[in-house]
């Protein structure tokens, strides 16, 4: 379950990223206010050439209880990306990708796909869902005295799992700092980055998975 959702909302979470989107024709139109936010986002993570952030992973049912929390650690450079949560870790070195199982000592290899439909953390940071949301501003809020603008999303496909996606950016960085993704089943699932690091040094073979280092691992080679 939870290897789903963090397949979701990874992916949800990179998107808003760079979600400088317009609206389809016909679809509705975007609030420019909201567009101007999520413009100045995608501007500024441009200008990273690495990030490294902490980030927690929280799940609700629709009375509110919480079904279960997870931490983790992404990181990206260029077009390589790492991401580490309870049970699980992420490799893509730009042309392979290793899904690592840690319960099951087992990894998934793939190639990367670099069709022009493929979804991949560096196309999310180059507006690849230009046309999947519509978005408004919604008013400040403040918490520990730090001001946060607010940006809703919707999908312009109905047919989605979720109906709306809320956004938190921390108006003084220009960074996205949570995403809450509301499900059409009551669900609400909130990842949240408590730490960014945007000049760390990472290593390139950082992003590529050593047999070496995990002894005994299972090879499922799905190229």
């Amino acid at each position: 379950m939870f290897n789903r959702i963090l397949s979701i909302v990874f992916t949800l979470m990179i998107a808003c990223l760079a979600a400088a989107a317009q609206a389809p024709k016909a679809m509705g139109k975007s609030d420019p206010e909201a567009k101007k936010v999520l413009d100045a986002v995608s501007a500024k993570f441009k200008t990273f050439k690495s990030v490294k952030a902490l980030f927690a992973l929280k799940i609700e049912n629709a009375a509110g209880k919480v079904q279960g929390t997870k931490a983790g650690t992404v990181m990206m450079k260029g077009v390589k990306y790492r991401v580490s949560i309870t049970g699980q870790e992420i490799f893509c070195d730009g042309a392979t990708i290793w899904t690592y199982d840690m319960a099951a000592n087992e990894v998934q290899v793939s190639a990367l796909d670099n069709s022009s439909g493929s979804i991949t953390p560096q196309k999310l940071f180059t507006n690849f869902y230009d046309k999947d949301f519509l978005f408004m501003l919604n008013p400040d809020v403040t918490r520990a005295g730090k001001t946060y603008q607010v940006v809703e999303l919707t999908p312009v496909d109905k047919t989605k799992p979720f109906f709306k996606v809320v956004i938190e950016v921390d108006k003084a960085s220009k960074v996205i700092m949570s995403t809450r993704v509301f499900e059409k089943n009551g669900n609400r699932y909130l990842y949240a980055i408590s730490s960014m690091a945007t000049t760390a040094v990472i290593p390139d073979d950082s992003f590529a998975f050593n047999l070496k280092k995990y002894p005994g691992v299972e090879v499922i080679d799905l190229r």
